[in-house]
């Protein structure tokens, strides 16, 4: 349902223009002209929160923005995307593949056209916009360190063209210079000195063009939009020598990468992943947020979903994204979430995972308690009391609940702190001796935020089974019973890591395995035997999430392949 226009910004625009009228001086009485002050570039930033991608659209690489599997934009879209709370939308462009040669470098008119009406369709549904040069970054961009001036000429004729066909635009839209920048051949160092001229190029061109571009809030980015500290460092640099109010920054976060894409044994949101996650806000905060330059978060997300959302744990995601959204809102950071279609339905308007959703939104406004994990494995027929560990973030437990109704404390369940014990006689009656699988859902509640789900599932010991196959087609026959694979190791005989990412024998998930729960196998993708010393026995090392392992030898023989429990 789309606000009036009273509403968003707008309201920011009138809320400010009140306080600037409440505080002029009793001299300026009725009929008198007062002052109405354009929101800050921190006030429009912050009215951006929550904001959302228009990704692999107008920035998909090939014919149109139907190219990489998404249907064309459209005005229905961006009203589901208005309903579910956002405030922003962040709309990527890649004009390089539909730009001319020099020296003009002219945009197809027809994509420019396309560009103006999708960012008016979101202007119309009270959305603020921000628009970004996307995918030019690593198709010419790059290019600067070998080709100079050619791609400074591009870059300069590019803004010029967008800036003019935007320049009468409201200041509700924002203008972002280039994602995620990137310098062939040189290091970081030199990187920054060539993105500093890239974003001063921006800011001349676009402030050059007048109209509503002279104050226009424009986002600049760090190089790769990376938040190490001396990425940050260089970008204030920047920042601080363009002496311009309207300027915000802007990163990206898809956390800490062995979790992120679930290698290296990253299968949980650990202290480490925690200690990324905080140091990235802290740094940003003290950067530019205390300085009084806006952040905007122009992506965030885990790496692991451009395959899909199951590469991460359920209730691993789900801890992630509430303390990406706590820590978020305490560094006052604005952040837009990175959707290249996996989330939203661009058509159906649904969430693929409504309960990831549910988490990411609540974390908008405050905090819910989650804890170690949200799922127990009971062996059918050998239940034993098992413990997880609450986090309440700052909530008081307040019951456990099966199906709707309270359980008992003392008889069901145990609380003590933050331990909270499941009593072997509550899992014998939810697992009995039925089938293995999930047979029940318990929710903890807190005195606030989102319950935390836990799923009692019964499980017994994995079976494996021999097989044949090719490098380009192998799998494991495997039993599941009931139990989930959470990661794999692979080493040779004498020790040694095999297979990609040699320097850990713990292998990336979905891209050297990925389970198969309804096909009864695991698969061993080619990237994984692509890079097996052939001949080599290697033995596999498979971990479940109930703490089971199973071993595996598998050896390649040329493209051949055969594996023996």
């Amino acid at each position: 349902m789309r606000r009036t226009l009273a509403t968003g910004l707008a309201a920011l625009v009138t809320a400010t223009a009140l306080a600037v009228t409440a505080a002029a001086p009793a001299s300026a009485g009725p009929g008198r002209d007062r002052p109405v002050r354009t929101p800050s570039a921190a006030q429009v930033v912050a009215g951006m929160q929550p904001g959302w991608n228009l990704g692999n659209t107008l920035d998909a690489v090939g014919a149109d923005e139907t190219a990489w599997g998404n249907p064309r934009a459209t005005r229905e879209l961006f009203d589901a995307v208005e309903d579910a709370g956002f405030r922003s939308v962040r709309v990527p462009v890649t004009f390089g593949q539909r730009t001319g040669p020099a020296p003009d470098h002219t945009v197809d008119p027809a994509l420019m056209d396309r560009v103006e009406e999708v960012v008016d369709l979101a202007l119309d549904e009270d959305l603020v916009v921000l628009l970004d040069v996307h995918h030019d970054s690593w198709m010419w961009a790059h290019e600067m360190p070998t080709r100079h001036d050619e791609v400074v000429a591009q870059f300069r004729a590019t803004w010029e063209q967008i800036a003019e066909r935007f320049r009468d635009h409201p200041r509700t839209l924002l203008l972002e210079s280039l994602n995620e920048p990137q310098f062939a051949g040189v290091d970081d160092a030199a990187g920054d000195v060539l993105l500093d001229e890239l974003n001063r190029v921006f800011h001349e061109v676009v402030r050059g063009s007048g109209g509503g571009n002279a104050d226009r809030v424009l986002v600049l980015p760090t190089l790769h939009t990376n938040a190490g500290q001396e990425r940050l460092d260089a970008l204030a640099g920047t920042i601080d020598a363009l002496d311009d109010a309207n300027l915000a920054a802007t990163v990206h976060y898809y956390g800490y990468w062995p979790f992120s894409v679930n290698v290296a044994g990253g299968t949980r949101f650990d202290a480490t992943a925690l200690a990324d996650m905080t140091g990235t806000f802290d740094r940003v905060r003290e950067t530019f947020v205390d300085q009084g330059v806006p952040v905007v978060l122009g992506e965030y997300g885990l790496l692991g979903f451009d395959r899909h959302t199951g590469t991460i744990e359920q209730g691993e995601k789900l801890k992630f994204f509430e303390e990406l959204g706590h820590q978020a809102r305490a560094a006052g950071v604005t952040t837009m979430l990175w959707d290249n279609g996996q989330h939203l339905g661009r058509t159906s308007f649904a969430w693929s995972d409504p309960a990831l959703f549910a988490q990411i939104s609540s974390s908008w406004s405050g905090r819910s308690g989650v804890a170690s994990t949200d799922q127990v494995f009971v062996e059918p027929g050998a239940a034993t009391d098992q413990t997880i560990t609450l986090q309440p973030n700052g909530r008081t437990f307040r019951d456990l609940r099966l199906d709707g109704r309270q359980l008992k404390k003392g008889r069901d369940y145990a609380i003590n702190g933050t331990a909270l014990t499941l009593h072997a006689s509550l899992l014998d009656r939810l697992v009995g001796d039925g089938p293995t699988g999930t047979r029940a859902e318990l929710f903890v509640r807190y005195g606030g935020g989102l319950p935390w789900r836990v799923e009692v599932v019964a499980a017994t010991a994995p079976v494996l089974q021999a097989a044949t196959g090719t490098t380009a087609d192998f799998a494991v026959p495997t039993a599941f019973h009931g139990d989930r694979l959470a990661t794999m190791e692979a080493r040779y005989a004498d020790g040694t890591n095999a297979g990609p990412h040699g320097w850990t024998s713990f292998k990336e998930y979905d891209v050297t395995f990925a389970p198969d729960e309804e096909a009864g196998r695991i698969v061993l993708r080619p990237a994984f035997f692509a890079e097996v010393t052939d001949g080599a026995q290697v033995t596999l090392t498979f971990h479940f999430w109930s703490g089971r392992t199973v071993t595996y030898e598998v050896t390649r023989t040329g493209t051949e392949v055969t594996g023996t429990p």
